[in-house]
């Protein structure tokens, strides 16, 4: 009873046995090097084996231990090896997966290929579907674990000429308020990170339009209203609380709120808006 009880309200970021998809850069690296000061063991991995490797060596730097794992996430067996390597790696089982793995993908609806839809999906939701389906059954096992899934504010601002991203994020908050309910009784707490504009390298490792991918990388790099690390830090701090949702910015706030109080009159606002910045460009 006294183990139930101390695992009942640890504080998953403390002491994690973690596993980071997408480390090699950003706020997968940010998550990493969170942790790493938190005392936890991190297994980063990524498509790329050389980020990964300099991710480790930072987190090394920082006091914690690190394992740099090469990963698909699109490729469901490449997270099953993950997964088991992972625990070989860590020498205890995980206790923390972070989904973080994603890309961009922009551009009007008519002019995406179905090609890019799918690298959209098999990355941004069927690489969340990946780790959470890999990784559950093993913190069920256990007793207790936890998850963060990164989806991004496009979940719920549903901007135009953003349709297949939008999709795909839309699906990793959705699966992640499902997971929040139905395994909370097994004592797996879930957060969904659902950001705007923070400085990653998500523009350069997307597919995002000539026209547009130098004004969003400006915005990116300019107008980003927090940090990657700052992100992170929030994200993990709110997973601790046994929160649900992590918004760090006001923009991110100010829309879900909008959104919630009117899901019409926001449709009809964001559909003025796009047509009004269309008809000043032509």
């Amino acid at each position: 009873m006294i183990e139930f009880l101390k695992q009942r309200f640890a504080s998953p970021s403390k002491n994690a046995y973690a596993v980071i998809t997408g480390a090699g850069s950003g706020i997968g690296r940010s998550f990493a090097l969170q942790l790493a000061a938190r005392n936890g063991a991190i297994v980063c991995s990524d498509i790329d084996l050389e980020s990964a490797k300099e991710t480790v060596a930072l987190v090394e730097q920082a006091g914690g231990k690190g394992y740099a794992v090469t990963c698909d996430v699109r490729d469901a067996k490449q997270v099953e090896k993950l997964a088991q390597q992972s625990e070989k790696l860590l020498g205890h089982p995980v206790t923390l997966i972070i989904n973080n793995a994603g890309v961009g993908l922009g551009g009007k609806f008519d002019e995406m290929s179905l090609d890019d839809w799918k690298w959209c999906m098999d990355i941004n939701l069927w690489g969340v579907i990946h780790g959470c389906h890999y990784f559950v059954p093993g913190f069920k096992k256990q007793g207790h674990g936890a998850i963060i899934n990164v989806a991004s504010a496009a979940s719920f601002t549903a901007a135009p000429e953003m349709s297949a991203y939008n999709v795909t994020k839309a699906g990793v908050r959705a699966l992640s308020e499902t997971l929040f309910s139905e395994l909370r009784k097994d004592n797996i707490r879930v957060n969904v990170l659902c950001p705007t504009l923070v400085p990653t390298n998500i523009i350069k490792n997307g597919r995002i339009p000539g026209r547009y991918s130098k004004l969003a990388d400006h915005a990116l790099m300019n107008y980003a209203m927090t940090t990657s690390d700052d992100v992170a830090k929030l994200t993990l701090n709110r997973l601790d609380k046994g929160e649900l949702y992590t918004t760090p910015q006001i923009d991110a706030k100010m829309f879900w709120l909008m959104k919630r109080a009117s899901p019409n009159l926001y449709a009809k606002f964001l559909g003025f808006s796009y047509r009004f910045v269309n008809n000043k460009e032509a």
